[in-house]
C-alpha cells in the first residue's frame, strides 16, 4: 500500500528536509533522513568515507558555533536520484568552529552539497567549499598555525 506521503516524496523534497532542520540546529531531525550507510564526504575538512555518526558531529559542532545559522539556497539541481543544492551558510561564530577559536565574527561561505537520494533517504552527501575562505572569515591568519589576525 503507497500512502500519500511516499508518492509525493521526491529527491529534492528530502534533501529540502534536511537542510531546513539543518538550519534550524535540529540535527535529530536531519539526520532522520539520513540512511545508516550514508558515505559522507567533507572535502574541505580531510573527512572521506565517513559515515552518519560523522556527518551528525559536523551537523552538531556547524550548529553549535552558529546558533544563528542561515542557510540560503541559491540553486536546486535535481537529476534523477542526485540532487545538488548551491548555497550559502552564514552566521556569527558563538563558539570555537574547526580549529578556530570563538571571536563572535560572522560568517559567510559559498558552499556546494551533493546528495544521493533512494526513495526518501539521503544515502550520500558530497560537501564542498573553501576551507582557505572560511578561515579568512574568521580571522585565521596562518593555515600552517591557526591564528588570529
Amino acid at each position: 500500500m503507497t500512502t500519500a506521503t511516499t508518492t509525493t516524496t521526491t529527491p529534492a523534497r528530502t534533501v529540502t528536509r534536511f537542510l531546513t532542520a539543518f538550519e534550524l540546529g535540529d540535527v535529530a531531525t536531519a539526520l532522520s533522513v539520513v540512511d545508516e550507510s550514508v558515505r559522507v564526504n567533507l572535502y574541505a575538512i580531510g573527512l572521506r568515507g565517513a559515515g552518519k555518526a560523522e556527518l551528525g558531529g559536523f551537523l552538531a559542532d556547524t550548529a553549535a558555533a552558529f546558533p544563528d545559522l542561515r542557510l540560503t539556497v541559491r540553486r536546486t539541481i535535481e537529476a534523477g536520484s542526485v540532487v545538488t543544492v548551491e548555497l550559502k551558510l552564514e552566521g556569527t561564530q558563538a563558539a570555537g568552529y574547526l580549529g578556530a577559536i570563538n571571536q563572535e565574527k560572522h560568517l559567510d561561505v559559498d558552499q556546494a552539497w551533493r546528495f544521493t537520494v533512494d526513495g526518501d533517504r539521503l544515502t550520500g552527501v558530497d560537501a564542498y567549499w573553501c576551507q582557505n575562505q572560511l578561515y579568512r572569515r574568521l580571522a585565521v591568519k596562518r593555515l600552517d598555525q591557526i591564528s588570529l589576525v
